[in-house]
């Protein structure tokens, strides 16, 4: 005599809940890349400097520690000099002009962060393309906007400014 046990059918196994785990958690990595991507877009330029004059310096024999110091120093005071350039000028053509200085290297990094991301999922070259000019754009734009607007600037309205209104 032969027992066979019925054995209720689950959809959810274990390769298929793995699977949608899989790709939840791809999408979730994704998100927080492109986020750092928006956020640091501004940087761009800053660390070419600073890779730069690392390199620089460690052609000259200054070794690792002088080439980290200088490279640091190098990034810092070009992100400091473009941004009281761009605060502090009156001249329009003046702050157009270090706006361009930080959106060219965003929009280059944007291209093939988005270039390299568009490449995990698309198999076409041409759409890859239209991708990467598209996260070029959106991301030298993201450098302008975070270089044109004061630190701090947001739409919360706070606590005084509720006083100020009488609310």
């Amino acid at each position: 005599m032969v027992v066979v046990e019925a054995r209720p059918f689950l959809f959810a196994t274990e390769y298929t809940a793995m699977i949608i785990l899989g790709i939840i958690m791809l999408i979730i990595v994704l998100s927080a890349m492109c986020w750092l991507l928006f956020n640091l877009a501004v940087f761009a330029l800053p660390l070419f400097a600073a890779v730069s004059v690392g390199l620089a310096t460690t052609d000259t024999g200054a070794g690792p520690n002088g080439a980290i110091f200088l490279g640091l120093l190098a990034g810092i005071a070009t992100l400091t000099a473009g941004q009281m350039v761009f605060t502090l000028v009156p001249s329009t053509l003046v702050r157009v002009a270090v706006a361009g200085l930080f959106a060219i290297p965003a929009a280059i990094a944007g291209y093939h962060a988005t270039h390299g991301l568009a490449a995990l999922a698309i198999p076409a070259e041409g759409w890859r393309q239209a991708f990467a000019l598209f996260g070029a754009g959106a991301i030298s734009l993201t450098a302008l906007a975070r270089l044109a607007l004061p630190r701090g600037a947001g739409f919360r309205a706070t606590p005084s400014d509720a006083r100020l209104s009488g609310q």
